[in-house]
């Protein structure tokens, strides 16, 4: 096996080793990717700090963009030389979520404990998310990559393979927002800003960006916002509701705090949804008076990756982005070399970055 170099996580909390790893070739319908970018999604921090469990020693990094160097013998809509994102969205294709268009649920299980990398012993090595793109080249199944035409850089790519099309989709596929409805975006961090651009092309009426910090609502607007609202005072609900002039069609929390969720009813109209998206951590919870959402007709609805299919909805993201239509440069805060990730992630836990970039 040949040897990549690889950020390796050992101890949950801890900062990443930068070592060696083997890397096989790839085998059935895999392909292999030489990476040149992959940004730095909190998921990928929340999985290091622990917060959901898993396995070590671990490679994580989901959100990547390369080129593919070589395929195994079954690997089908993909050639050596193509230019593709690679995605976590893993996909059988045969079972009834892939049969129904609903790949993110994908029900055929992955066993990254068993995957394409190893320690340079030999040893274990977790391959995170179905990707591990951590690392100089990665090994996946063909389903999960999507061929990129010339114009955009692999930076800008490397987005659409999680906060993009995470953020889009939870207006336009799970929320399924129509022109002229009004939405309420709570969290302005990565994945919001894209939620605030889906809410955009949906054509929605208003759409409201609720967050802590007034810095990152200054970005909102930029992003397409038509209001803005500071999560700090005592009842945000009532300012953005009058800002709407009624409740929200559609309330996205995309911030993985199990409080916020909490409040997230108030901003609805009746017959509105709250989209979940952002993930609070193992055991955490939230409550709700059932016969409230009951009464008001309203629903709770949740989005993995934005409900997307990627070889249908990246190309058209990406037809948006060359268009001037999709803001993904203004996304990259930050870029980093692969022996600088450790600080390129203190940065993102900060909360000021919107997305920060290891750039190979």
């Amino acid at each position: 096996m040949p040897l990549i170099k690889a950020a390796v996580c050992h101890t949950f909390g801890a900062p990443f080793t930068i070592e060696q790893i083997d890397l096989r070739a790839p085998t059935g319908e895999e392909v292999e990717v030489t990476l040149a970018a992959c940004a730095i999604c909190h998921s990928d921090i929340s999985y290091a700090d622990g917060i959901w469990g898993g396995s070590l020693p671990a490679v994580y990094g989901h959100e990547a963009a390369g080129t593919v160097t070589a395929t195994g013998p079954g690997a089908k809509g993909v050639a050596v030389g193509d230019r593709v994102v690679v995605t976590l969205i893993r996909s059988c294709g045969t079972c009834p979520s892939c049969a129904t268009a609903r790949p993110t649920n994908c029900e055929t299980p992955y066993d990254g404990d068993h995957g394409p990398i190893k320690t340079a012993q030999g040893g274990k090595l977790h391959q995170a998310m179905a990707c591990g793109g951590f690392a100089e080249k990665v090994v996946v199944d063909a389903s999960q990559v999507v061929p990129l035409p010339d114009g955009i850089s692999m930076e800008a790519a490397s987005l659409l393979a999680c906060g993009v099309i995470t953020g889009i989709g939870a207006v336009v596929n799970a929320a399924q927002v129509r022109p002229g409805q009004d939405v309420v975006v709570i969290g302005a961090g990565g994945v919001g800003l894209n939620a605030i651009q889906g809410a955009v092309i949906a054509g929605a009426r208003r759409i409201v960006a609720v967050d802590m910090e007034p810095s990152k609502l200054d970005v909102a607007r930029d992003f397409g916002a038509t209001d803005a609202v500071l999560a700090s005072t005592d009842a945000p609900w009532r300012d953005a509701k009058a800002a709407m002039g009624r409740g929200a069609d559609a309330v996205l929390v995309t911030v993985g705090v199990a409080g916020v969720y909490d409040q997230a009813p108030r901003y609805l109209a009746k017959g509105g949804n709250i989209v979940m998206v952002g993930m609070p951590g193992s055991g955490q919870h939230s409550t709700y008076e059932a016969a409230n959402f009951a009464a008001a007709g309203q629903g709770m609805i949740g989005s993995k990756m934005g409900d997307v299919v990627i070889k249908r909805d990246i190309p058209w993201m990406v037809d948006l982005y060359l268009q001037g239509r999709l803001k993904l440069d203004e996304l990259i805060s930050g870029r980093w070399s692969l022996d600088q990730i450790n600080d390129a992630i203190e940065d993102t836990r900060t909360g000021a970055a919107k997305r920060n970039v290891i750039v190979f």
